[in-house]
């Protein structure tokens, strides 16, 4: 197998969970080849250097073997490897987004919090 489908790799890579989903994806601009925007129907080889945004996430990738065909985890991560530099951007993102969100509270207020907090909206009244 010399060429497959960009978004057929992208769901036999496990990247997206179904080719439909690969293909909004790339026709959303979020997959990008050797730095240009991609159609679904691109053939991609090995070698080949993607940019995929996923969320939060811009992973950077080589694909490194081809395959047509959805197998296991194990099996996908050996189809592509992800370069260094992007492993160490996706972590000091994912740190400086725990960071920014720690001051956030995260809970409800409950019923004797909320007393308080009407009460304190009647006394600025």
């Amino acid at each position: 197998m010399e060429k497959v489908r960009i978004d057929k790799w992208l769901w036999a890579a496990r990247f997206f969970k179904t080719r439909s989903i690969a293909k909004q994806a790339i026709e959303g601009g979020k997959v990008h080849a050797d730095g240009q925007r991609v159609k679904a129907s691109k053939e991609v080889t090995a070698g080949v250097k993607l940019s995929i945004r996923q969320g939060w996430d811009l992973l950077e990738v080589e694909v490194t073997a081809l395959s047509d065909q959805r197998r296991g985890a194990e099996i996908a991560r050996t189809l592509y490897r992800e370069t260094e530099d992007s492993i160490a951007r996706r972590e000091k993102e994912k740190t400086e987004r725990q960071a920014a969100n720690a001051g956030i509270q995260q809970e409800r207020p409950n019923k004797k919090q909320r007393r308080q907090i009407h009460r304190f909206l009647r006394e600025q009244e």
